[in-house]
């Protein structure tokens, strides 16, 4: 009798645990602002008012469930939002004046909170391959990163290649096939880092093209709840794996069970 296959086993070292965030409601996710997308006013949004009680409900939450001890990197698209959405979440909290660290987030300004600390908490890094889907609307252009450098001091920008957007055109949108290929792209370099367990705070788009080019051997049911569309602030947890033979993480865990004799 065949037995369907419900249950698998991978060898861990073969895994990655990845908590997947959408950034936070930013201004032009509110209501009415739809309109403005495309408006100078808006490159680049800041979080509203909304989306900074967003990213202190979802502390709470990575506080309480022990998950802010566990990762290891926080991944941010280099953009306001994402940015603004990963300290506040996965930081060290508020900054004490007398401290003596780099902050992770200056506050005011841009900022619209407090400053955030980078004690205690893992290491941040952008990558441009996890931004927003590119082109046309403003919100989706970044600004500089000499001055997004000022605003997060602790935050790593060294794979950043340009001061400027080079990536985003005024005239062309990125395309749903560009943005999947973009997102494969981005999976296959996460691979490459030596952490095992990661947060990624990206956007909307990126997430809702780029999950489905993956879970197409589980069950309908669960590929639907992977991929379904993530909410202002969503956290989702999933296991990337790799069947291919060719991972380079190494074994931390295993023992051969037995005893040399030298």
């Amino acid at each position: 009798m065949e037995i369907p296959p419900s249950l698998s086993l991978y060898p861990l070292h073969r895994c990655k645990i990845l908590h997947l965030v959408r950034h936070a409601q930013g201004i032009h996710n509110v209501e009415g602002a739809e309109k403005y997308k495309t408006s100078p006013e808006l490159i680049d949004p800041c979080l509203s008012s909304l989306g900074w009680e967003q990213v202190q409900n979802l502390r709470k939450h990575v506080c309480a469930t022990g998950l802010l001890q566990r990762i290891e990197l926080v991944i941010t698209s280099p953009m306001l939002r994402t940015m603004q959405t990963a300290a506040v979440v996965f930081g060290g909290g508020n900054h004490e004046s007398e401290m003596s660290e780099t902050p992770l987030m200056v506050g005011n300004g841009k900022n619209d909170h407090s400053t955030v600390s980078s004690q205690n908490c893992p290491p941040f890094i952008t990558q441009e391959l996890c931004r927003e889907r590119l082109g046309v609307n403003t919100c989706d252009k970044r600004g500089s990163i000499s001055e997004y450098k000022s605003l997060f001091p602790a935050i790593d920008f060294s794979l950043i290649e340009s001061d400027e957007d080079i990536l985003w055109r005024e005239d062309v949108r990125e395309s749903d096939e560009e943005l999947s290929a973009r997102g494969v792209k981005f999976m296959k370099w996460l691979w490459t880092r030596k952490e095992r367990e990661i947060a990624i705070v990206t956007h909307s788009a990126f997430l809702f093209q780029t999950l489905p080019e993956f879970g197409d051997d589980c069950h309908p049911s669960t590929k639907n709840e992977i991929c379904k569309f993530f909410a202002n602030s969503e956290l989702r947890s999933v296991i990337l794996v790799d069947k291919s033979l060719t991972g380079i993480d190494e074994v931390r865990t295993n023992y051969p069970g037995s005893i040399s004799h030298t």
